[in-house]
């Protein structure tokens, strides 16, 4: 059982489509990354880190919101300055490219310039340094950029908006009996880690490891998954007639398709992947969201998406 006290992935409760998420962007890298809007004590932090120990086997590399550029990309180090060497140290960004996930808690309360340079680094998966008496030759690194936020202390710029593959709205859980086995949970959790060994514990580990070799699974076939010609047709349409802006809106929707089929088990994407993945690919680049107004997918968006694949 490992040393790490965090919550099995196995025995999160609720929050279904952040799981889902995760768990394409972990497929498919090049969707970018998944962006966790919800209000406080929704779970999302602790969601995001028992994903991250299960899938890439440790907590991930978090992001302060206090943090500076050198830090992110990495510089010389301040010790070895002072005795008059020169050291480099490696940032925040170099870390997340071997962890694996990088994550972000109030992404929207970062300094823009660095939320840029971050998501910069993630779609194109290179990381390079120039700076006054610094050149270092570009470096390949890639990770899941995973970030949350609470909307009620403000959004990120539609632009920064964009640049994050998934957004998934996130909120408390309504259903009694929901509420109820989430309680039962995390009392269970707090009682079971006082304990030197916990069987409940270790069957969330054993639980959680063949997630993992199912998610590495699928991400070892994604690429062979076909996307037949009229399913990228039918992404660009759904992007059309919902007047997203930009171009890569439908590509996000076509690749999540395709993770979700090989999730699957499927060997060419259909319209139902789309239909599934469409809301978080879509929802941020509607026009709402780019002119700051709101960003939602209501019960009309849905009805438009289910009547523009049918039709």
């Amino acid at each position: 059982m490992t040393e790490v006290r965090i919550l099995p992935y196995s025995h999160v409760v609720g929050q279904t489509d952040l799981r889902r998420c995760l768990e394409l962007a972990f497929i498919a890298p090049g969707i970018g990354g998944v962006l966790v809007s919800g209000e406080r004590g929704t779970a999302k932090s602790t969601t995001v880190r028992s994903f991250s120990l299960m899938a890439h086997g440790g907590l991930p590399v978090t992001l302060p919101i206090n943090a500076t550029e050198d830090r992110v990309l990495g510089g010389w180090s301040i010790d070895a300055l002072m005795t008059g060497g020169t050291e480099w140290q490696a940032g925040l960004l170099e870390a997340a490219g071997k962890q694996g996930l990088l994550y972000i808690d109030e992404v929207n309360l970062l300094d823009d310039h660095l939320v840029n340079i971050i998501l910069d680094v993630t779609s194109t998966n290179v990381l390079v340094v120039h700076r006054e008496g610094l050149d270092r030759p570009a470096i390949a690194v890639k990770f899941t950029l995973v970030g949350t936020m609470n909307p009620e202390e403000g959004w990120l710029r539609p632009q920064l908006l964009d640049r994050f593959g998934l957004l998934v709205p996130v909120s408390a859980e309504t259903a009694v009996e929901q509420r109820h086995e989430i309680l039962r949970t995390v009392l269970r959790f707090e009682e079971e880690i006082t304990k030197p060994s916990s069987p409940w514990l270790e069957q969330g580990a054993a639980r959680d490891r063949e997630i993992r070799k199912r998610l590495e699974w699928a991400r070892a076939r994604v690429g062979e998954v076909r996307t037949p010609d009229e399913i990228l047709g039918l992404c660009s349409r759904i992007s059309a007639r919902f007047e997203v802006a930009g171009h890569r809106g439908e590509k996000v929707m076509a690749l999540a398709a395709r993770a979700r089929a090989a999730l699957n088990g499927h060997g060419v994407v259909t319209a139902e992947d789309v239909g599934a993945v469409a809301e978080f690919a879509l929802a941020h680049r509607l026009p709402e969201a780019v002119y700051g107004e709101s960003i939602k997918w209501t019960a009309k968006e849905r009805d438009q998406l289910d009547k523009i694949i049918s039709g």
